[in-house]
């Protein structure tokens, strides 16, 4: 791990391959999730692999990035990923995100002209679910997350005191309506049992996305790191998807 400090923020980060490679692959965990996932170890490897300079992040506030929790929002998420394409001289970059990191992935990717590609895994499609009454009325939400690796539930988690101000500052984003817009490559995975989005509304909302674009089912639920075959059916896809849109002929 290393703390890469941009103008903006200091993010924890894993990395793989050689920094001095002509593009850049950056892997942005969903709400809460951790860099230290073995999803995101699999991903950057495999990435490096196919000749990508690598970086799993946490975002702003969360795990080992310093800073409090109130850092994390979507905005800042977003800035952050931004300065860190710009701090690592704007290479051209694929962004791989995975839902709350699929949704700043679109928010990032889709205006930015040194993204090569958006990979979306399970993204969410919409702002963050609301708050319940009990949370608005303590003023904070209390979130919890399994511990690395993350490969199956722990009985002992990461609690986390989230703002309220994280679901106001989400709701200000259309990530759905922006990618619409996207005319990059984009390939879109939906787990079958997905327990946020469905794969019949995953595919209505491809189905609306202008070309060039791909989509993939996988097999198991949102949390697909419980899945190894869903994990390597990503790396798999993903490295279709640069061949066939000829991502790796960037150097």
């Amino acid at each position: 791990m290393e703390i890469i400090t941009t103008h903006s923020f200091s993010l924890a980060a894993n990395t793989r391959g050689d920094p001095r490679s002509g593009k850049i692959a950056l892997a942005l965990p969903g709400r809460l999730d951790t860099k230290d996932y073995t999803n995101f170890e699999s991903h950057i490897e495999y990435l490096s692999s196919l000749g990508f300079y690598a970086l799993a992040v946490d975002p702003p506030g969360t795990w080992d990035s310093p800073g409090g929790i109130e850092l994390f929002t979507t905005t800042n998420y977003i800035r952050a990923i931004t300065g860190l394409i710009e701090h690592l001289g704007g290479r051209p970059t694929l962004l791989l995100g995975h839902s709350r990191g699929g949704s700043v992935s679109i928010l990032v990717g889709t205006p930015h002209p040194n993204v090569l590609g958006l990979v979306l895994v399970n993204p969410s499609l919409g702002a963050p679910s609301p708050p319940d009454p009990q949370s608005v009325k303590a003023g904070f939400y209390m979130d919890y997350r399994d511990l690395p690796p993350g490969k199956e539930k722990t009985k002992r988690q990461k609690e986390f005191k989230v703002p309220l101000a994280y679901f106001e500052d989400g709701g200000k984003y259309d990530d759905a309506k922006v990618l619409k817009t996207c005319a990059k490559p984009k390939l879109i995975f939906s787990s079958a049992e997905d327990e946020f989005n469905s794969p019949a509304y995953v595919k209505e909302v491809f189905t609306s996305l202008p070309e060039p674009k791909a989509f993939h089912q996988l097999p198991g639920t949102h949390d697909y790191r419980y899945f190894p075959e869903a994990v390597g059916e990503v790396n798999q896809q993903t490295a279709a998807f640069i061949k066939n849109f000829f991502i790796e002929s960037v150097k």
